[in-house]
């Protein structure tokens, strides 16, 4: 189920917010995925993330209004990676990732981070178009 890959996904970054280097995938992670193609899903975003960190930190701090990135609560900021992520470089629809992202922040991140995440969300995509 590709909300679960997500959210397995969504984990890994996190974790590699603290991580810098020499990380690498550990295949078990993945084996709560049932389907082969939901295990692809969720390495792709994580890959993915990876390789366009830097941009993609460039986006976020060019769009936070008052907030440095590295004052930003580590879980919205790796909720929003995800969502950029799968936004640009997986090519899931606009809505249907940030409808996923705000349903992992209400799970996992504090009663106001839904605002702050499709605050810092939207405006990349409307400043990116």
């Amino acid at each position: 189920m590709r909300t679960q890959a997500r959210e397995l996904a969504f984990q890994l970054i996190f974790e590699r917010l603290f991580v810098k280097k020499g990380y690498s995938f550990d295949e078990e992670f993945f084996s709560s995925l049932k389907k082969e193609e939901d295990k692809s899903f969720a390495k792709n975003i994580v890959v993915k993330f990876e390789e366009n960190r830097k941009e993609m930190e460039k986006l976020i701090s060019e769009n936070l209004v008052g907030y440095e990135i590295d004052r930003v609560y580590k879980i919205d900021l790796a909720l929003i990676f995800c969502g950029l992520t799968e936004i640009y470089y997986i090519g899931t629809p606009i809505q249907v990732a940030i409808n996923e992202i705000l349903t992992l922040a209400k799970k996992y991140s504090t009663a106001k981070s839904n605002k702050f995440i499709n605050g810092v969300l939207s405006s990349i995509i409307k400043n990116k178009k």
